[in-house]
């Protein structure tokens, strides 16, 4: 979506997309990795997530992307963190212990920065573009990481002709497609969520999946 979409969002309160508690399938598929720790992980399109307190917590280098200055200054006061803050060509630079947050746009990004992380976090990313947008993401961030990162993505499933999102419906298909150049996608677990998110159905859908996949770089 359209940067001014997130923003009017953040500015609204209607973050329904933020969990307040860390993902449970974080906690069961992440060690699988076996990432060592003061490893660099990338969390893009963060958020105000939780999910990189658990992760700096485990001893990873944490490097968060968000668009919204609100969610980033959120992320940190209600965590009590008091960040020290540089300005780059990619964003304003947040940073407080292990947790570093880039306050800007995914895209500027630069190659540097990107391959030095060994690791990625997805949880909120690839979900929420439109499938306009998900190659370009996809060859972005993930063509630039190091070469044999390893990571995890997490999708949704669903009919996507019966709900509009965000969030999206990323069927297995097009996993493989975005990323077969430069990485392999392993579905790991799936897991029928519809009954604990009423309001999709409410919307239409007869099914809703998550999906976990393990991703590692290929090149």
């Amino acid at each position: 979506m359209h940067a001014d979409f997130w923003l009017e969002r953040w500015s609204d309160g209607r973050t329904h997309f933020h969990q307040p508690q860390v993902t449970a399938l974080l906690r069961k598929h992440w060690p699988s990795l076996s990432l060592p720790p003061g490893s660099r992980v990338l969390v893009p399109l963060c958020g105000k997530s939780l999910d990189m307190i658990w992760l700096a917590e485990q001893g990873y280098r944490v490097l968060g992307v968000e668009l919204s200055q609100l969610g980033v200054e959120q992320f940190f006061a209600e965590n009590d963190l008091s960040p020290d803050i540089r300005s780059t060509a990619s964003g304003a630079h947040y940073c407080a212990g292990n947790i570093e947050i880039v306050c800007g746009d995914i895209f500027k990004l630069d190659a540097a920065t990107l391959s030095g992380c060994v690791g990625v976090y997805d949880r909120a990313a690839l979900v929420a573009l439109p499938a306009d947008m998900r190659e370009r993401y996809v060859r972005h961030v993930y063509a630039q990481l190091s070469g044999q990162y390893r990571g995890l993505l997490i999708t949704l499933d669903y009919a996507q002709e019966r709900m509009d999102g965000p969030p999206f419906s990323v069927p297995d298909r097009e996993v493989q497609a975005l990323y077969a150049r430069h990485s392999e996608a392993v579905a790991i677990d799936r897991i029928d969520i519809l009954d604990e998110e009423p309001k999709f159905a409410g919307r239409g859908l007869a099914a809703l999946d998550t999906v976990v996949y393990r991703l590692q770089g290929k090149r």
